[in-house]
């Protein structure tokens, strides 16, 4: 990494920018469902299904939208796009509160779902492949080690806010540190640079290593593995610590198991920066879905005591926290830099799609089947991942067309 001055001074500052600001978009946005929205089901007299439904609403809405936004920061850069993101992230948690009627709550999470497309790690990868161009799996993998703190942050902030000032003043606290602290910082902070500043979205330069059309079957099996894998972190993320409190595990434990789902990402992102720089992105997709697996093997075998919940955790964290920098590093190594931004959104629609079934789907399945059916369609999305990304092949002698 640069020296401080620089990083400070140059584009590097992008990184520290969206580090801070992905952590409050995550932890506002993202993770506190799993803790408020049985609390505003019990209150408004509605199912946990329908009032988990307005997330994955939100979620199918980001995915839908994610392509025309990352064409908007390959064209206009994240510091105009985000920082709109964000305002419009506060103002969907603050009509949240108010939002009694069902179809208003609906409404609500629309709103929500453009905001998640214009302020989560797809718009921040293509603002980073905006500025830095080919170079961007190092800033990519460096936000990434900030934005794995967000859940550890979030969950227990969350918990603290809503036996404080229940789960309307939680929504109003997040909303206020979005209008606030986030878009300020997006607007005015963010760097203006961008790799090659004579290149057009439209009118791409050629990248200069060998890298495949984002078309066809190598583009689709790409979007499919990681559209797979999203039905893991967003199910989970919904309904894992429900989960493990129906095992028999005390509430409190089960809070801090969830705690450490952050620095697990965390620990696998830095050894992902200090040792796996020459590795192809490809194949720690493999793996990290493949140490996924193991996990589920784990609990399988040991059943969901307080250790194996633990042990499942730490190797569920690191495994997203590989596959999110995935993300970001396999489109880039495989269909280059060019048109960056458009490509991440291609990709991130069927990921948010996906995303958006997850949390229904997994609801449906814990009202009326069990917990262990519950993580077995979990596995199966994984196992189904890694057989695209075992699929796929890296370029050998075809270059891009343009």
């Amino acid at each position: 990494m640069p020296p401080l001055p620089d990083i400070i001074a140059g584009p590097w500052r992008a990184v520290l920018v969206l580090g801070v600001t992905e952590i409050l978009a995550w932890g506002a946005i993202f993770y506190p469902p799993v803790l408020t929205v049985p609390l505003i089901a019990h209150e408004r007299g509605w199912s946990v299904a329908f009032a988990m439904g307005g997330f994955s609403l939100a979620l199918l809405t980001a995915g839908l939208v994610s392509p025309r936004v990352g064409s908007m920061i390959d064209r206009h850069g994240g510091h105009r796009v985000m920082p709109i993101g964000s305002l419009l992230a506060a103002l969907g948690l603050a009509l949240i509160v108010y939002a009694d009627d069902p179809a208003a709550y609906l409404a609500v999470w629309l709103l929500l779902g453009v905001a998640i497309a214009a302020t989560l790690y797809d718009p921040a990868f293509a603002t980073l492949g905006r500025i830095f161009g080919a170079a961007a799996r190092r800033p990519i993998t460096a936000l990434t080690l900030a934005g794995g703190f967000a859940s550890t942050v979030s969950w227990p902030a969350t918990h603290f806010l809503l036996a404080a000032v229940g789960w309307r003043g939680t929504y109003l606290v997040y909303a206020a540190l979005l209008a606030l602290v986030a878009a300020p910082l997006y607007a005015f902070a963010l760097p203006r640079t961008r790799a090659d500043p004579a290149a057009r979205p439209e009118q791409p330069v050629q990248a200069p290593s060998l890298v495949l059309a984002p078309t066809g079957w190598p583009f689709l099996l790409v979007a499919a593995a990681f559209a797979a894998y999203a039905f893991v972190p967003s199910g989970l993320s919904a309904h894992l610590l429900a989960i493990f409190g129906r095992a028999g595990i005390d509430a409190v434990t089960v809070v801090a198991i969830g705690a450490l789902f952050g620095p697990a990402q965390v620990a696998a992102r830095i050894c992902e920066l200090l040792f796996a720089r020459g590795i192809h992105p490809l194949l720690i997709a493999r793996f990290a879905v493949a140490m996924l697996l193991a996990a589920f093997a784990l609990i399988t075998l040991f059943g969901l005591t307080a250790a194996a919940a633990a042990s499942f955790v730490v190797m569920f964290g690191m495994a997203n926290g590989l596959l999110t920098i995935a993300r970001g590093a396999v489109p880039l190594a495989l269909f280059g830099a060019a048109g960056y931004g458009h490509i991440v959104g291609r990709i991130g629609g069927p990921f948010l799609a996906m995303q958006a079934i997850a949390p229904f789907v997994l609801a449906f399945v814990a009202e009326r089947a069990s917990d262990a059916i519950v993580l077995a369609v979990t596995a199966a999305f994984a196992a189904i991942s890694f057989i695209g990304f075992a699929a796929m092949r890296r370029p050998k002698n075809s270059t891009r067309v343009n």
